[in-house]
């Protein structure tokens, strides 16, 4: 075998080549190859990497060709840095960048290098997001941003860019399910809507998490009148739970809500 090739087999029988190198005592897996030969090229341009830096992500396109793109970033970085990473990260001055693709690249906090050090970031049509534990978890929950959050009305990026997910890049705008924020003539209320048949407007409130509590109540009340679609609901940590309880009673939302299931032909939305 060529250096840094190890022929494997598949499952089927069929053989293919596993590329590895050491590099400051650090063994690294560069890829599997169908063919020795496309192995010992990827293995070979590790090594051109690591002893070079006239490599960078800028210019590796002119000398890299057999090295899978999210090794290129794995080996600039520990080259550069002196920290063997295994996902596409490089680290800068107070932050690191993620790359998804040569195309898209991600900005974060430092505080969040450990937990994308060992979360591999997938993109599906847009849809950022991490495995964990068998489950998929857009990458926005990290931001206390909910899965049905639409850009620039429930969260806005400050700077405009979309790829800087740093922490003070992050507006939170409208943390609740069926909550936005209104303001008319300098003064601030808080719209609870629900969907049914179209937007309903469960009422105006003065804060944002008794407006969460109205749409709350709201649910309950399409769940008591026989309504099988699946609300989303709301967790509203600004309360204790007697405090929510006694809000929860206390709170009004539009009689025209109880109107619409005065009608026992509704059909749901």
């Amino acid at each position: 075998m060529k250096p840094g090739v190890y022929p494997a087999k598949r499952k089927n029988g069929t053989t293919y080549y596993r590329g590895n190198i050491t590099y400051n005592g650090k063994h690294i897996s560069i890829g599997s190859f169908d063919s020795e030969e496309e192995c010992n090229l990827a293995y070979k341009e590790a090594w051109d990497i690591l002893s070079s830096k006239e490599i960078t992500l800028l210019s590796y396109q002119n000398n890299i060709s057999h090295l899978p793109f999210e090794k290129v970033v794995t080996l600039i970085n520990f080259r550069d840095n002196r920290i063997y990473i295994k996902n596409p990260i490089y680290l800068l001055k107070n932050y690191f960048v993620y790359y998804i693709d040569p195309s898209i690249v991600l900005k974060f906090d430092n505080d969040d290098l450990f937990y994308y050090s060992s979360h591999k970031i997938q993109n599906r049509g847009g849809h950022m997001f991490v495995s964990d534990y068998g489950m998929q978890y857009n990458i926005l929950a990290r931001y206390g941003i909910k899965p049905y959050s639409v850009k620039d009305r429930d969260y806005k990026f400050a700077n405009g860019d979309n790829t800087d997910f740093r922490y003070s890049n992050i507006i939170l705008v409208n943390k609740y399910h069926g909550v936005s924020k209104e303001e008319k003539r300098g003064k601030v209320k808080y719209v609870a809507k629900i969907h049914l048949n179209g937007d309903f407007i469960v009422g105006r409130y003065s804060s944002e998490a008794k407006a969460a509590i109205a749409y709350n109540k709201a649910v309950d009340l399409c769940k008591s009148r026989g309504m099988t679609k699946k609300f989303p609901t709301n967790f509203v940590s600004e309360y204790s739970p007697r405090e929510y309880a006694d809000i929860y009673t206390e709170i009004k939302i539009s009689s025209h809500l109880y109107k619409f299931f005065r009608n026992k032909n509704f059909r749901e939305a």
